[in-house]
């Protein structure tokens, strides 16, 4: 190795270059208690901002309350391991942890089977697509423009690699996809795919009609949903019964601290027909000789570590202590838990998009139904607004004009049952009084 390389020796090849090496002892603080150790960390959070804004962002990244039990449980020792469960005789209660997530996302979604978990809703979006391309054999995807821009780019990203063409439909004036074009579209065949998100990046319910999806597979197309906003499955139609065939998201919702980007939860969910396509983790359950019963990685032909080059998918691994969180939250929350939720951030925006509209200047941009974020026209420029926003230490919400150049007045706004109505009165006096001068600088 060292003759190929080039290197006379063993220290020559892992040898410090000068220009980096340390000169000198590292000065390092002697040993502090751990009272004193909280104490610095406490001041190193006050000198963090966004700890004392106001925020409505959302986007793919929601603010939702936590319950205790998520933290008491998921921070036993037990669980905090980096330990890949291959080895079931020793892991049977995370392999049972990461079961009983594959069946929530399973209940939830109305499909089939679920993976245990992968990396986050933008690489679900892309491991999903995959899986498309794989089943029909098709090289090209019709995404619409109002999916998450954040999780095309890394869909493109993934496609470029694999050259897998993309073809985008355009959102309709009231905020959700235009579907006119799709019938004449897919009779080419050949879309692997249709992708759409429900609630979309600009909050609205955007489910396609029975009668599309049916046409769609008709051609040989599969319709894959996307889900940011995982609450959003306690009220609304579950994807299956708008007839996705793959569902992928994002959970982040379900306990999952957002933590200044990360890390997330992305789920992926499909039909028994898929099962052998679906990337990742999957773990099966069985009973042992006595009648217990016993967890296992099963189907593990599809993943990198066993068929190398020909797998399904290089996912071979999953984001396990976020999935435990979410899956603790689930089980917290119940059925009705999660549904007295989701109706609580239902009317939050509700709320708060009627406040601020009501303020001179201010309008809905689209008109379709929304979960929990819209999207508001300002006068002037929104980048202005937001700015003026942020000096009193509110995030008012996403600037639109880096995603959308035509919505370039417009903001993204996002209330959960996180959001108080003393939060959105503020917000409204606010507006009220910068938007003369956000119109003024136009």
């Amino acid at each position: 190795m060292l003759r190929v390389i080039g290197a006379e020796s063993l220290d020559e090849l892992v040898a410090v270059p000068a220009a980096v090496a340390l000169r000198g002892p590292v000065s390092v603080a002697p040993a502090r208690a751990e009272s004193e150790i909280a104490a610095t960390f406490d001041a190193f959070s006050a000198r963090t901002p966004g700890s004392v804004y106001t925020s409505f962002l959302g986007a793919g990244a929601y603010r939702h309350y936590t319950p205790p039990i998520v933290g008491a449980i998921a921070m036993r020792g037990e669980f905090l391991t980096a330990y890949t469960p291959y080895q079931a005789e020793v892991s049977q209660g995370y392999l049972q942890a990461i079961y009983e997530w594959q069946t929530y996302i399973a209940l939830l979604t109305g499909l089939d089977v679920a993976n245990a978990s992968v990396y986050d809703g933008a690489t679900a979006l892309a491991e999903g697509a995959i899986m498309a391309v794989n089943a029909t054999g098709r090289r090209a995807l019709l995404v619409s423009a109002a999916v998450h821009p954040n999780y095309r780019l890394v869909l493109r990203t993934y496609a470029a690699g694999l050259e897998i063409e993309i073809d985008e439909l355009a959102y309709a004036p009231d905020g959700t996809t235009d579907f006119s074009t799709v019938a004449a579209r897919l009779a080419e065949q050949r879309y692997a795919a249709l992708i759409v998100q429900s609630p979309n990046f600009f909050g609205a319910v955007d489910m396609p009609a029975s009668d599309l999806t049916q046409a769609v597979k008709t051609t040989g197309t599969l319709v894959i949903g996307v889900i940011a906003e995982a609450l959003s499955l306690a009220v609304l139609t579950p994807p299956a019964q708008w007839g996705a065939d793959i569902a992928v998201g994002e959970g982040q919702s379900f306990g999952v601290a957002i933590a200044y980007g990360g890390p997330h939860v992305g789920f992926i969910a499909t039909t028994t027909e898929h099962l052998r396509r679906i990337p990742g983790r999957l773990v099966g359950r069985t009973v042992d000789k006595h009648g217990n019963s016993a967890y296992t990685l099963t189907l593990q032909a599809r993943e990198q570590h066993i068929r190398r080059e020909k797998a399904t998918s290089n996912i071979c691994t999953n984001q396990a202590h976020c999935a435990l969180c979410a899956t603790i939250y689930l089980a917290a929350m119940g059925q009705t838990g999660l549904r007295d939720c989701a109706a609580q951030n239902l009317a939050r925006a509700r709320e708060l998009q009627a406040k601020v509209t009501s303020v001179g200047g201010f309008s809905a941009r689209f008109r379709a139904p929304t979960f929990n974020e819209f999207v508001v026209r300002v006068p002037g420029r929104a980048s202005a607004v937001l700015a003026a926003l942020s000096a009193r230490r509110i995030l008012g919400g996403v600037y639109l004009g880096r995603f959308y150049p035509e919505l370039a007045d417009c903001i993204l706004m996002t209330a959960t049952e996180m959001t108080t109505p003393a939060e959105i009165d503020t917000l409204v006096s606010v507006l009220a009084e910068v938007a003369p001068h956000a119109a003024a600088r136009v």
